[in-house]
């Protein structure tokens, strides 16, 4: 379901043994369970299995996440730009918090939140899989368009 909905195909990277990667080997396709215009590149999962997960999302400038909500604990650090980011129901950019590179969030299970960017941004995401995205309204969501 969640490589499905990330729009990324099963040729995802694991590994038993030590993986290093750098950026120029990350494969990036269309994320097709966020509006259009993002990027996604799988680094280890696959993101539908309960296994480590981690990858990153490439933001175009002047993007706006709808609010949404995930089943399992979501871990963001800001690789590249300034991810927005803010909780509630409904995305209001003026109840954001900018995050700049290195900067991090971590969303408990469950945790309503939405995000905005000025600039190209990428961000990178790990958790325990399955991963998947709910939209509080269900008519931001793109995969039912």
């Amino acid at each position: 379901l969640a490589v499905g909905c990330l729009g990324v195909s099963a040729s995802w990277a694991a590994s038993e043994h030590h993986m290093m990667v750098t950026p120029d080997e990350l494969k990036w396709v269309d994320a097709s369970s966020v509006p259009p215009g993002v990027k996604v590149a799988v680094i280890e999962g696959p993101l539908n299995e309960a296994v480590p997960i981690t990858f990153r999302l490439k933001f175009p400038a002047d993007y706006k996440l709808p609010a949404h909500w995930h089943p399992g604990i979501e871990h963001v650090t800001v690789i590249s730009g300034a991810f927005n980011m803010g909780t509630g129901d409904k995305l209001d950019v003026s109840k954001t918090q900018p995050l700049s590179a290195g900067s991090g969030a971590i969303m408990q299970p469950k945790t309503k939140h939405f995000a905005w960017t000025k600039e190209e941004t990428i961000v990178q995401v790990h958790g325990v899989g399955p991963w998947a995205i709910n939209y509080v309204n269900p008519l931001d969501d793109p995969r039912k368009k």
